[in-house]
């Protein structure tokens, strides 16, 4: 079913049949009367058909084995291998087929298991298509299947290490902000200023989820990546801006106001220079530059986003902080 689905090509189902098999029954009571047994039969077929190694002879610097065989054409056909001479212990030769009948059984799926369970890998790959849309797609056409009751999907391989990279830099994510937090803690001291800028990073953060959506692209590992650097980006100018408020005293707005036109330059032309120098990137341009543009929208778009929430809504929103619960009202 998921062989239909545009950009998944070269499907394996996991079921590969084994070569035709064939099968030997000892006709016990004809191989008694002959002073044999399955076990004695079993051992003198696997000399005749595998050959026995007798001894080694040096070749080189290696030993190399002997090994004692039947001819070739006394094994290479099914009529043949009846006719193959037996030894009973008496010391007469009989041909196998007075002991025993030959047939021929088809090849049957290995059983692959898994802690026990039986497993089926079935396997894909992509092309011309990202993993994020194929994978819902495969998802949704596997969810019309009706399995039986019993029989679960596991998803797994790129898929499988892309989801746990996704969990993983979720917690990246956190322990930036939780780190940013701190950082604007210890350095103002000041729990307004600290609400203030893990607000405008958060709202910075969404605007990436927004630019990649606009521009159509997937939210990857790479696109992850540039959201995390993002933080640490906008948090930087947020510095920028709260190190020119006068120290120990309550904002006032022709303070926020001041601080804003002392810091618009330096401001801008960090965002300005990160955009310009990762704008390639984002456009595509040169060779191996598509693996790296979730990246470059990500961060363009965060700073996009990022510049004017630093100098117009971190500082409203520390004014509103800063005022005494009564004010407020």
């Amino acid at each position: 079913a998921i062989g239909k689905i545009r950009g998944v090509i070269e499907v394996d189902g996991g079921l590969r049949i084994a070569g035709d098999a064939i099968v030997i029954t000892v006709n016990r009571p004809a191989a008694a009367l002959e002073g044999l047994d399955p076990e004695a039969i079993t051992r003198q077929l696997g000399m005749l058909t595998g050959g026995s190694v007798i001894g080694q002879i040096q070749e080189g610097d290696k030993l190399v084995g002997v090994r004692v065989w039947t001819e070739g054409s006394l094994r290479d056909r099914f009529r043949t291998l009846e006719d193959l001479p037996l030894r009973a212990p008496d010391g007469h030769a009989l041909p196998l087929k007075r002991i025993a009948t030959l047939s021929i059984a088809p090849g049957q799926p290995p059983v692959t298991r898994e802690s026990l369970q039986p497993l089926v890998a079935v396997t894909a790959r992509l092309e011309g298509r990202d993993l994020g849309s194929a994978m819902r797609e495969v998802s949704q056409t596997v969810s019309r299947l009706n399995l039986p009751a019993g029989v679960r999907v596991e998803y797994g391989g790129l898929y499988a290490e892309q989801q746990k990279s996704f969990r993983d830099l979720a917690l990246v994510f956190l322990s930036a902000l939780l780190l940013v937090s701190l950082l604007f803690l210890y350095l103002f001291r000041n729990w307004a200023a600290v609400g203030s800028i893990v607000a405008t990073l958060v709202l910075a953060a969404s605007s990436v989820f927004l630019g990649l959506w606009v521009t159509g692209t997937e939210l990857n590992i790479s696109a992850m990546m540039g959201l995390t650097m993002v933080i640490g980006i906008v948090a930087e100018l947020g510095v920028f801006y709260l190190a020119e408020l006068p120290a120990g005293q309550r904002p006032n707005s022709d303070a926020l106001i001041a601080a804003g036109r002392a810091r618009l330059r330096p401001i801008l032309m960090s965002a300005l220079i990160a955009i310009l120098a990762l704008a390639p990137l984002a456009l595509g341009l040169g060779e191996g530059s598509a693996m790296q543009k979730p990246l470059a929208i990500a961060i363009i778009t965060g700073l996009l986003a990022g510049v004017p929430l630093i100098l117009i809504f971190t500082p409203t929103l520390l004014a509103r902080l800063s005022k005494p619960l009564r004010e407020r009202a």
